[in-house]
């Protein structure tokens, strides 16, 4: 796996995958082992976030296709490298 990436898989039907996505940009994946019923059992895959090789950083995804925001790894969780925005009232209630 990629160099500072501190996470490790969720559960164990979860693992990670990498691919490039472009010249120095590496796509991680969160792969869901038994799949679900609607796919027929086959893997289920959501975008985790981007690396740049270049400059060490990790990036949050808008999308499976595109590049977001600079994140801290420390601020990420094993699910997803998006930050949560949370409004005052969100911030009392689930902080």
């Amino acid at each position: 796996m990629i160099d500072g990436f501190i996470h490790s898989a969720p559960s164990d039907n979860h693992y990670y995958e990498q691919e490039c996505f472009k010249r120095n940009v590496i796509a991680i994946w969160l792969v869901y082992r038994p799949g679900y019923l609607f796919n027929g059992h086959s893997p289920h895959r959501t975008i985790w976030g981007f690396y740049d090789t270049k400059k060490r950083q990790f990036h949050a995804p808008k999308n499976s296709k595109t590049v977001g925001d600079v994140v801290d790894i420390n601020d990420t969780t094993p699910f997803s490298a998006m930050q949560i925005n949370l409004n005052p009232l969100e911030m009392c209630l689930y902080a």
